[in-house]
């Protein structure tokens, strides 16, 4: 278990873009040597999570929120939080919670100390989402401070040695400090948790900013640490969304960012890497593609946040649904039926809380324990504990197309039915093809056929034969309303289909590919 970050005693009150990923990631694998003492001494400072931390439950937990446009919350509107069911009631304020803000570049909007939590300037947040989350799971009082401004860069004005444009670190380190000494003189006692940060897709833009995002990092995260005297401060790093439109015409840059963030995280036992690319994004105008979360993404990226808080303090999200008796008759035959795609086929803005309301369909949120159902969401961000009764299974209250695709082939099918899921709804189709991308850590291919062999393994070890009955695709969305991705969409969904029946030694595996009109800019 990691430890808590940032424990108080209690008596204390207080190039060509593909080039320049290429050599990026080549320095990154030679730091890794000299990175491993760095990282031993940080873990002998900050030691094991003590008893005493996790029975506490009078002190006030302190969280910091900083970063860019997508921690401000920009392009979401409180006005939209009703439509999303499982966050509802977020649009009101969190009397129990204290919120200490400065928020935006020239045109300030600032608490002027604590105030209780709630939506500033009719934008939403992440804190929201994760408040209420970790309100619902702890009994210990908690705090928000958060400093945010869109159109910033680490390289710059976060920078804590040479700050410029905005002079973000010293801001935001002035904002804390005050913040924590209004505690202090309310005699009120606290300890500082964790850094949430979204931040670096300004620095895409910056030749020198982008191939020194991991350095700069390491560096932001070193001076908070020594500013605040901290030196077990946990930090939350938030991935940049590739489902956005920057995620897709900006792939190498956004592509040199992760691999900085990463470059940190996977030597920092004290810094993790938060992925965000599954949750939903904001729909544009014209294209239909945007840059930002929005609505939706900002309370799903604020419950991604609180998710890995709570696991770091030993409270980690627990879903059990198991299948119990195994369906199927040993030796009989069982069709496999495997679903892959992208947003709808992950069923991004489908809630459960939606389908009670409708008159029939009800009965598709009870467990089904005549089908089993394996699933791998977000690119492994949610995964079944081997195989579940087929049954609502989203990260958010969401499910698929998998409840009716799983009931309707049971009446009108004779025989035993199987189905795998397998969905990464930020990925592109060129993630799914066996070349990928310049962007390695987003091919998605050898993830998806490994998925599929386990699943007929799984089955075929129980006493069972398993009949590949086909690959149900749907389109990516994004794919299909950007001319650049749709024009190649054939080529690689053609390269996919044809290397997955090598691979998966099945010359005859049917595959379904769907799709919904484009977007198109008119």
């Amino acid at each position: 278990m990691e430890p808590t970050a940032g424990v108080r005693d209690m008596d204390c009150r207080r190039c060509h873009e593909g080039n320049e990923v290429q050599n990026m990631t080549r320095r990154s694998n030679s730091r890794t040597t000299s990175s491993l003492l760095s990282l031993l001494l940080l873990w002998t400072v900050a030691g094991p999570l003590r008893a005493a931390d996790t029975v506490d439950d009078r002190t006030l937990r302190v969280f910091i929120f900083a970063g860019q446009s997508n921690m401000v919350g920009s392009d979401s509107k409180v006005k939209d939080i009703k439509r999303f069911p499982p966050f509802v009631g977020l649009e009101q304020p969190q009397e129990s919670v204290r919120f200490s803000y400065c928020l935006g570049r020239q045109n300030k909007t600032r608490s002027d100390g604590w105030v209780a939590l709630q939506p500033v300037n009719g934008i939403v947040g992440p804190e929201l989402s994760f408040a209420r989350k970790i309100s619902a799971a702890i009994k210990a009082p908690i705090a928000i401070i958060k400093v945010a401004a869109g159109g910033t860069h680490l390289g710059g004005d976060w920078n804590p040695d040479e700050p410029s444009g905005f002079k973000m670190y010293p801001l935001a380190l002035e904002v804390v400090r005050s913040s924590l000494a209004e505690l202090d003189k309310q005699k009120i006692p606290y300890r500082i948790e964790g850094f949430m940060w979204h931040q670096g897709e300004n620095d895409m833009f910056n030749k020198d900013y982008m191939p020194n995002y991991g350095r700069n990092l390491k560096n932001f995260l070193a001076r908070w640490r020594h500013d605040l005297k901290l030196p077990r401060l946990k930090f939350y790093i938030g991935e940049l969304c590739t489902k956005t439109i920057w995620g897709m015409d900006l792939r190498p840059r956004m592509y040199a960012i992760s691999v900085g963030q990463r470059a940190v995280t996977e030597v920092d036992p004290l810094a993790e890497y938060i992925p965000t690319s599954h949750v939903g994004v904001e729909i544009g105008g014209g294209v239909g593609l945007h840059y930002h979360y929005g609505t939706l993404g900002q309370l799903e990226h604020g419950v991604n946040y609180a998710t890995a808080y709570l696991a770091t303090i030993g409270k980690p999200e627990k879903t059990s649904r198991p299948l119990g008796k195994w369906p199927y008759k040993k030796g009989s035959r069982v069709k496999l039926f495997v679903l892959a795609g992208h947003r709808n086929m992950e069923g991004e803005r489908a809630f459960i809380q939606e389908l009670k309301m409708l008159k029939g369909k009800e009965r598709l949120l009870r467990d089904d324990a005549r089908i089993a159902f394996k699933y791998s969401l977000g690119g492994g961000y949610k995964t079944s504990n081997s195989w579940e009764p087929l049954g609502p299974a989203g990260y958010y209250d969401t499910f698929g197309p998998e409840l009716s695709f799983g009931r309707t082939l049971s009446t009108r099918l004779p025989g035993n039915i199987a189905i795998a899921k397998f969905t990464h709804s930020g990925t592109q189709i060129n993630d799914w093809t066996p070349e990928g991308s310049v962007a390695k850590s987003r091919n998605i291919y050898p993830r998806f056929v490994a998925f599929v062999k386990q699943s007929v393994k799984e089955i075929t070890d129980r006493g069972n034969q398993v009949e590949l009955a086909g690959v149900f695709y749907h389109l990516g969305e994004n794919d299909m309303s950007m001319g650049q991705y749709r024009r190649k969409a054939p080529e690689w969904i053609r390269s996919t289909v044809n290397q997955s029946r090598k691979d998966l030694d099945a010359p005859d595996l049917k595959w379904f590919v769907s799709q919904q009109p484009p977007t198109d800019d008119k």
